[in-house]
C-alpha cells in the first residue's frame, strides 16, 4: 500500500512574500556573524590588522545591513500591496476598500 501525498501549492506572490520576511527574520543574524569576523583577524605580529581599517570594515557592514534593510522594507511594502494577492493572504486580514 503506499500513500500519496497531495502537493502543497503555495501561490507565487505569497512564496516571495514568505521568503522575503525570512530573510529579513535572518539580516541581523548575518549581521552579527559579520561583525564578528574581526575577532579573528590576527592580533600582534606582521599581520595585525589596524584598528583604522577594522572600523571602516565595522561601519561598512554596518552600511550594507540599513541599505539591505532599506530595500527589504521597500520590498516588503510592495509586496503587500500587490492587487493580485487574495484576502485571505494579505498580512492583516483586512479587508479592502474603496482607498486602497
Amino acid at each position: 500500500m503506499t500513500l500519496r501525498r497531495s502537493a502543497v501549492f503555495l501561490e507565487r506572490q505569497t512564496y516571495r512574500r514568505r521568503r522575503l520576511v525570512d530573510w529579513i527574520r535572518v539580516l541581523p543574524v548575518i549581521g552579527l556573524g559579520l561583525w564578528l569576523v574581526p575577532l579573528f583577524w590576527p592580533m600582534g605580529g606582521e599581520a595585525e590588522v589596524s584598528t583604522s581599517s577594522a572600523l571602516i570594515y565595522l561601519f561598512g557592514v554596518w552600511l550594507l545591513l540599513v541599505i539591505a534593510a532599506g530595500f527589504s522594507a521597500r520590498a516588503l511594502r510592495w509586496a503587500a500591496q500587490d492587487p493580485d494577492i487574495g484576502e485571505t493572504d494579505r498580512a492583516d486580514g483586512a479587508d479592502r476598500t474603496e482607498e486602497d
